[in-house]
């Protein structure tokens, strides 16, 4: 029988089914962090239930952690006792955790797969949306609720429901300026936020299999945005040259070349629904509203008809180009486009250049590993003399957890990956983009048609 990547993965990980809609499904990893975890092992406590594996969870702590100062004690109180409790819990059930001070830890979606803790064909779930992100491993890979938290800790098995499955075919040649950012908005933007809903999606084609692994996991990433369950991507020999020597990788590589063979889906098989777009109709891309979404060619205006509730919010018009608009913060990281790559490609555009008077420019890697590569390539430094400011890792300003906050009515081009009202602060209004479109607005201080902006030698061996 025919077989999808989904199926493969899915049905070997099934225990047993209870009826012909729900299975007992195994759990391969299970990532933790200091926000959603809490009340999970609080539950397990309160009712005298042991952790059954806890060699298969790994904690961090990065959703309400300083990115500044990060040596000295937390002042916030919630942060401090949400981190003091993670590594309390960790301390007395033997899981391993990397807190602030430890060489390892990051946003929970960039230390998995930097470490080689994600590995293909697992089944992997976090109290976290975008733990799709890990999908671009040929994982599947989901957010869960506490509940469901506590669930896995018990039994490391959860009771699901086969998604539909659907597939994304991308074939073409990429346009100036297009990022993987720019793919995966421009998807959304003709999917809707529903249109995945009740799928787990599966991207292929040509455009997909040139990406490195950094682009398919922010593809991934986003695969929540449009409803879907996840999104994963076929392992290939680049998700092997990526993972070989990773500090955790398995020294017996050859079981994981073998794995990633049989990680395919076969010609004939069959998806629930399908979708074929051309990458020549892609260009850089912008949200204008409150859902990712709502996006356009950053040289098109808001589209007319458009959600004036969304707009309004956004203090926009419709008919009303983006272009020239006013930008005074611009934030660089979240668990979307804060690996090394990411930086990389923004120091690379900004060098010898400074940022305008009116932007605020913050950049917070994924990880203390991509802090770590930073510093040691001179990157900080081009980031220093551009007036942009270095972060320590966290999540930061992409949910306004902490204190990384935009302040109201203010403008931020962000490189995370939701827009919605108040996520970046009370009254704050996102516009999502590539690290691209965000280093060049920095710059420039306001929005621009980058196309006519850079180069083509400009971004040679960046993308």
């Amino acid at each position: 029988m025919n077989k999808t990547l989904f199926e493969k993965v899915w049905e070997s990980h099934v225990v047993f089914s209870l009826n012909k809609k729900i299975d007992v499904l195994y759990i391969d990893r299970h990532y933790i962090h200091e926000v959603t975890s809490s009340q999970a092992f609080e539950e397990l406590k309160k009712r005298k239930i042991s952790i059954l594996r806890n060699n298969k969870i790994i904690a961090t702590t990065d959703h309400n952690v300083p990115t500044k100062n990060q040596h000295l004690p937390i002042k916030d109180v919630l942060s401090k006792f949400q981190i003091e409790t993670l590594e309390k819990n960790c301390d007395d059930n033997g899981i391993l955790f990397f807190g602030l001070k430890h060489d390892f830890q990051g946003i929970v979606h960039v230390i998995g797969p930097e470490l080689g803790i994600t590995l293909p064909g697992m089944t992997i779930v976090c109290g976290d949306s975008h733990t799709s992100t890990h999908g671009a491993f040929g994982c599947i890979a989901f957010g869960i609720g506490t509940s469901q938290v506590a669930m896995v800790m018990a039994t490391q098995c959860l009771l699901q429901t086969k998604p539909k499955q659907m597939r994304i075919k991308l074939e073409g040649k990429l346009n100036l300026g297009v990022t993987a950012k720019d793919i995966i908005l421009y998807i959304l933007s003709k999917l809707g936020p529903d249109g995945g809903t009740g799928y787990f999606i599966e991207y292929s084609g040509s455009v997909f299999k040139r990406m490195n692994m950094e682009e398919r996991m922010t593809v991934c990433n986003m695969s929540i945005e449009m409803g879907a369950r996840g999104g994963m991507i076929e392992p290939d020999s680049t998700t092997l040259k990526y993972l070989k020597q990773k500090i955790f990788s398995p020294k017996e590589f050859k079981k994981i070349k073998k794995i990633c063979k049989n990680l395919k889906t076969d010609k004939k098989a069959l998806f629930d629904k399908e979708y074929k777009f051309n990458s020549d109709n892609i260009y850089p891309m912008i949200t204008y509203g409150t859902n990712p979404s709502l996006c356009i060619n950053i040289s098109d205006p808001i589209p007319i008809g458009s959600k004036n509730i969304q707009i309004k919010y956004m203090g926009l018009k419709e008919g009303e180009y983006l272009l020239g608009l006013k930008i005074n913060y611009v934030f660089i990281g979240s668990c979307t486009n804060s690996r090394i790559e990411d930086i990389r490609l923004v120091s690379k555009l900004i060098k010898n250049k400074k940022k305008a008077d009116n932007v605020y420019v913050m950049v917070v890697p994924g990880s203390k590993q991509v802090y770590k590569k930073i510093i040691n390539s001179g990157i900080d430094l081009i980031l220093l003399n551009a007036g942009f400011e270095l972060r320590k890792p966290g999540c930061s300003a992409c949910l306004g957890m902490n204190e990384d906050k935009i302040p109201y009515g203010e403008y931020c081009l962000s490189t995370s990956n939701r827009n919605f009202e108040g996520r970046q602060g009370k009254g704050a209004r996102t516009l999502l983009a590539s690290p691209l479109v965000a280093a060049i607005t920095a710059i420039e201080g306001k929005i621009v048609n980058i196309t006519e902006y850079i180069k083509p030698n400009t971004i040679k061996n960046c993308m």
